[in-house]
């Protein structure tokens, strides 16, 4: 179906990626995952058309319909959302058209087998293109309520998202490339794509963060390199991968251990080789030789000699260590890579209750809460992932613990020595105008001291002079993770703070967060995440919050 061909790509004269190869076959899913920057939206663009590589190329099946959903998706802001879906149904009548035309083609040239394989594929698209297919597609993703004279213009980005989503799952395309399809996905949506995507014919290539999304779709993972520019190939999910991927790298930490020792033992050897060299041409000067004293001066002649072999001898030795360390055959020490360090400094000790809700209700409008009737408490250490439909007031919820909203009724009352640290969804709690060096330093003693703690969280080179502005949404939820840690906070509100981390960045959060003595809770959406973390989970369903 589709064959990528020794695929190279520079982008402002760096190297994003060289000599990429693989195969997509018909129906088979692919993550393709790596640390964001390393290149995977560049190469997806690749294959979907929309940019060139420098060399290498992509072989694809003829008359391929791909489906292309991109991270950045603008509708005509004037265009209404009925408007856009009447567009994609003009493409399901061109489609009976082109069926009509290929249908009398083939009527004059019955045994064409490419005239065969486009009617086939086109037949296929246009049976699975019922009318109820496209409502079940607008419902799963939430956009079946919104009303068809909308303009597109007034979407959040979410419903942007989604749109593009539907759009290009209504095109019935034989291969999916997407980009980051889990991105404003509440889990009931997340479960409902897995599904869809199960029971759809189409091959897919995805690119995702989402690791319980890629274990329940993905047969195939693709692993971007970044520090060797290149893409490795694991059979299975991403489940799988991670057990193939440890597998690999504790075999190489024990055949590093092993080239170490023998490198250990060839640099003795040429040390004694040396040594023994040495001594023995010492032992050849100190020989004292007289008129006619031949014995003393063969005697002295066989010793420069022995010297002479030795010293030949360890330095061979040292030429076949220089080429051993050259060669290919030298094993790499395994590189601790796609990481940020996070450590929560000591915070100060909570007392048992730490926030209590007594008959809450939250929201803007008194007359229609989006949460009533709330008596909750959350208790010192606990790790509460709050998670439910997009838009039913889970942010509004932390922020009326936070004290930045007032409840429309009833009181919420935080623990006497709760110090409370926030991460917003939208990332608001930043200066836009202050550089990450600037934003942590009233935690640190001096400029030194702030970069180097900058530095656990990738910030590297100028990046920390940087104005917030000009970081990309990955960067600034690493400086809001450095800014908790800086503040010392024991109690934390997180609303999705691993939206923006990739796979590595988020499991080092986890692991972040198993070693903090406070208490969290948090709104989130990764069910990987919510596994690993939460010892409780709070469901949003009509208005009201149930415990799990």
């Amino acid at each position: 179906m589709l064959t990528v061909h020794h695929l190279s790509k520079s982008f402002d004269h760096q190297l994003l990626f060289e000599d990429v190869s693989f195969n997509l076959n018909p129906g088979e899913h692919i993550g393709l995952i790596g640390p964001n920057g390393c290149g995977k939206t560049t190469l997806v663009r690749i294959l979907a058309g929309q940019e060139s590589a420098d060399s290498g190329h992509v072989s694809l099946d003829p008359d391929l319909h791909i489906g292309y959903l991109p991270q950045g998706f603008e509708p005509d802001p004037t265009e209404t959302i009925g408007e856009i879906f009447g567009k994609a149904a003009s493409s399901a009548e061109a489609l009976e058209n082109d069926l009509v035309a290929l249908s009398a083609a083939l009527a004059l040239y019955p045994d064409d087998p490419a005239l065969q394989r486009k009617y086939d594929g086109l037949l296929c698209r246009i049976q699975s293109a019922e009318a109820g297919r496209a409502a079940a597609i607008l419902a799963g993703l939430g956009l079946s309520a919104i009303p068809s004279s909308l303009p597109a213009g007034r979407l959040s980005g979410g419903q942007k998202t989604r749109l593009s989503l539907a759009l290009v799952l209504l095109s019935q395309p034989h291969l999916l490339l997407l980009d980051e399809p889990t991105n404003h996905l509440d889990i009931a949506m997340l479960e409902w794509l897995e599904d869809w995507l199960n029971h759809c014919p189409c091959a897919a290539l995805i690119i995702s963060h989402d690791r319980t999304f890629l274990d329940k779709t993905a047969t195939r993972i693709l692993e971007m390199d970044s520090q060797r520019r290149s893409v490795r190939e694991y059979a299975g999910n991403y489940s799988a991968y991670l057990e193939q991927r440890q597998t690999e790298i504790e075999k190489q930490w024990n055949a590093f251990k092993d080239q170490q020792q023998e490198i250990h033992r060839m640099k003795q050897d040429i040390a004694r080789a040396k040594a023994q060299a040495a001594y023995t041409e010492r032992q050849a000067s100190s020989i004292r030789i007289g008129g006619s004293d031949m014995k003393n001066k063969g005697f002295k002649s066989y010793q420069q000699g022995i010297a002479k072999k030795v010293a030949k001898k360890a330095k061979a030795r040292e030429k076949k260590l220089e080429h051993y360390l050259a060669s290919q055959e030298r094993v790499e020490k395994p590189r601790r890579s796609w990481q940020i360090k996070v450590e929560f400094r000591g915070a100060p000790h909570l007392g048992r209750s730490v926030i209590h809700l007594q008959d809450v209700s939250v929201g803007y409008d008194p007359t229609f809460p989006l949460l009533r009737d709330l008596n909750l408490d959350v208790h010192a250490g606990q790790r509460i992932a709050l998670t439910g439909p997009n838009g039913s007031g889970k942010t509004t919820l932390l922020r009326t613990i936070a004290g930045q909203l007032d409840p429309l009724a009833g009181q919420v009352r935080l623990g006497g020595s709760v110090r409370l640290g926030c991460m917003t969804q939208d990332q608001s709690g930043l200066n836009p105008r202050l550089s990450a060096l600037e934003t942590s330093s009233h935690a640190f003693p001096n400029e030194t001291a702030t970069r180097n703690f900058l530095s656990y969280y990738l910030f590297t080179g100028d990046e920390p002079l940087k104005p917030v502005a000009l970081l990309s949404y990955g960067q600034r939820t690493r400086l809001m993770l450095a800014l908790l840690v800086a503040d010392g906070c024991n109690c934390l509100l997180l609303d999705e703070p691993v939206n923006h981390l990739d796979i590595p960045s988020r499991t080092q959060f986890e692991q972040a967060l198993s070693g903090f003595e406070g208490t969290v809770l948090a709104v989130v959406h990764d069910r990987y995440f919510i596994e690993r973390f939460a010892d409780e989970v709070w469901w949003v369903e009509d208005g009201h919050i149930r415990r799990n």
